[in-house]
């Protein structure tokens, strides 16, 4: 066999599987925390600081598009960029309250 010959291996399944998964409650699940909700139907504006800041944002960056796009990304959450800016022009009350309550989950589970 001569020296200069290698083989390469071509890596064709990565090790572990990442499924792509839903948020933890639904967007109309106010009820799940009636906290949350009060929160954010009587001060919308702390309810996005408060995300913002979990997620290690500016306060001016908790409400939207953009934040919710950014967190499903980082935990694999089925979506897309559309549906986050459709959802969340149509009801954004619900949208940020599904996030947050999402956060609080997942902090209790130790995975956020």
């Amino acid at each position: 066999m001569r020296e200069d010959f290698k083989v390469i291996m071509a890596v064709v399944n990565q090790p572990g599987k990442y499924e792509p998964s839903e948020f933890q409650t639904g967007m109309l699940d106010c009820c799940d925390d009636i906290g949350i909700c009060c929160f954010g139907y009587f001060c919308f504006c702390c309810l996005g600081c408060s995300i913002a800041s979990d997620m290690g944002e500016c306060c001016l960056c908790g409400l939207g598009m953009p934040i919710r796009s950014v967190y499903r990304t980082k935990y694999n959450i089925k979506g897309s960029m559309c549906n986050d800016y459709m959802v969340t022009m149509c009801c954004p009350l619900c949208t940020t309250c599904q996030l947050k309550r999402d956060i609080n989950r997942r902090k209790e589970q130790g995975i956020f």
